[in-house]
C-alpha cells in the first residue's frame, strides 16, 4: 500500500483527529501521523507531550505510526518516502487555506499528492483551539477528546489532584 503523512500540530489530538487517521487507515497503509514541532501558533503541549499523547491516543490503530518533523511538510514527505499528505476539513475556511498549502506542495513537489478527507458532522465544529478553550475554562471536554488527553488538558490548567 502507499505510505502516507497525515501532518499537524495536534495541540491537542481531537477525536476528528482520529476519525480522519481512522478513515486514512483504511486507504494508505501505513499512515503517519506527524506532530509538527514548529507551528506558527503558540502551542500548550510540548512536542514530547503531543507526540506522547498521540501515540498513546493510536495505540489501538493498526497502521499508524507517530513522529514529529520540523521541516517543511512537503521536505518530509519526501524523506519518509510518502506519496500522499492526508488533511482533514471541516469548512470552507479549512478548503480555503488547505488549497492553497496543496497548490504550493503540489509546485514544490509534484509527485506527492494531498487527499482531503471531510470532517464527519459530529466532528465539523471541532478545534484542538476551541478543545483548549473549553478545558482552560474549565469545561468537560471528554466528548471532544480521548481520555487521556482530557486527563493530559485536566492536568496542565491544574484541575486534578
Amino acid at each position: 500500500m502507499t505510505l502516507a503523512l497525515y501532518p499537524g500540530s495536534f495541540d491537542p489530538v481531537t477525536n476528528g483527529h482520529l476519525d480522519a487517521a481512522a478513515r486514512a487507515v483504511r486507504l494508505f497503509q501505513p499512515v503517519i501521523m506527524a506532530v509538527f514541532d514548529r507551528p506558527l501558533k503558540n502551542v500548550l503541549f510540548s512536542v514530547e507531550e503531543r507526540v506522547e499523547l498521540l501515540r498513546e491516543t493510536t495505540k489501538d490503530m493498526p497502521g499508524i505510526q507517530v513522529q514529529a518533523y520540523t521541516s517543511l511538510t512537503v521536505d518530509y514527505a519526501r524523506e519518509i518516502g510518502a506519496k500522499v499528505i492526508v488533511r482533514g476539513l471541516r469548512d470552507a475556511i479549512d478548503f480555503a487555506y488547505e488549497f492553497k498549502m496543496a497548490q504550493i506542495n503540489q509546485t514544490i513537489d509534484p509527485d506527492i499528492d494531498v487527499v482531503f478527507f471531510m470532517a464527519n458532522g459530529e466532528f465539523s465544529f471541532l478545534s484542538s483551539s476551541t478543545v483548549r478553550e473549553i478545558a482552560a475554562l474549565g469545561g468537560d471536554v471528554s466528548g471532544f477528546v480521548p481520555p487521556s488527553v482530557a486527563h493530559a488538558l485536566a492536568r496542565k490548567f491544574g484541575r486534578t489532584k
